[in-house]
């Protein structure tokens, strides 16, 4: 596993549990620790990249933990602190706001489930489409400045090279169709779509436009990532929907509205293509663009 996200969420998850439980505010389980009540808050939502064992045997006491409790939170607190550093920190300049949080969830997952209603998700575009969509996003920046963006998309795809982690990818065919940049990006673009289709672990299917009633133009795009076990403590992080939008993201971690999206997923997957009707789509369009 790449990062801390899953164990800080996890350990997150697990103190906010036991602190409810012993009917304590967050403020008075910082005084425990006699930290603030906005350190607490980061340990928390899973911010915070190391929490000592002193904290944690001192809420351990506290909360009323049992011997097992205490095992599984100091587990998560070594994890924690023995996780790599993320690539994509060396980026965080050319990231926007807030997506290095999904960046990190990204490289620990071991699957995503997209849908993408309009354009290509990021681990599918070639560095020209992904040009043309940066230069349209901001005309101001310098070629630097794009191009290091460009090297941000090229690591994130390095995981398409790994056989354990799996995409699952529904495009509407509106994402085939919309021209980002002249024919020539598009054809590339189209090309290597269907060169990843071949990949063993990346299925990539089209819902067409004559869909019996397709419901993704109602959802919008989404990504909804799963995770493997932590491999110390065994635990198994629930999954992650995550929707981007032009002036902020959403992650949601409900049960209730993880399954609405997961179940939004499974009817888009029953109106889309077979792989194979969908390389022979994208072949059709990627000629199309050429004419």
């Amino acid at each position: 596993m790449a990062g801390s996200t899953l164990p800080a969420r996890a350990l997150g998850r697990l103190i906010t549990q036991h602190r409810k439980r012993a009917g304590m505010t967050r403020y008075a389980a910082a005084q425990v620790v006699e930290t603030s009540q906005q350190t607490m808050s980061r340990i928390e939502d899973g911010l915070k990249a190391k929490v000592p064992d002193l904290w944690i045997n001192a809420w351990s006491d506290a909360f009323g933990c049992t011997d097992e409790d205490r095992r599984t939170l100091l587990g998560l607190a070594h994890e924690l602190r023995t996780a790599q550093r993320s690539w994509w920190r060396a980026y965080a300049d050319e990231i926007p706001t807030g997506f290095d949080h999904y960046l990190s969830l990204e490289d620990a997952a071991k699957s995503l489930t997209i849908w993408a209603a309009s354009l290509l998700p990021g681990l599918l575009q070639t560095s020209d489409y992904r040009r043309e969509l940066a230069w349209t996003e901001d005309p101001t920046w310098t070629h630097d400045e794009v191009e290091r963006r460009i090297g941000v998309a090229t690591n994130r795809q390095e995981r398409l090279q790994d056989p354990e982690f799996k995409m699952n990818v529904l495009l509407s065919e509106s994402v085939l169709r919309t021209q980002v940049g002249s024919a020539a990006v598009m054809e590339g673009q189209l090309t290597r779509l269907t060169e990843l289709s071949n990949l063993p672990n990346v299925t990539i299917r089209v819902v067409p436009f004559n869909a019996a009633r397709p419901i993704g133009p109602l959802v919008g795009s989404f990504t909804i990532l799963e995770f493997p076990q932590l491999p110390a403590t065994k635990l198994q992080e629930p999954p992650v929907v995550y929707v981007e939008g032009y002036v902020g993201d959403l992650y949601l971690e409900r049960e209730a509205e993880v399954q609405q999206f997961q179940d939004a997923a499974s009817q888009i997957g029953r109106v889309a293509l077979k792989p194979s009707e969908t390389r022979q789509l994208v072949v059709k369009v990627a000629k199309e663009h050429t004419q």
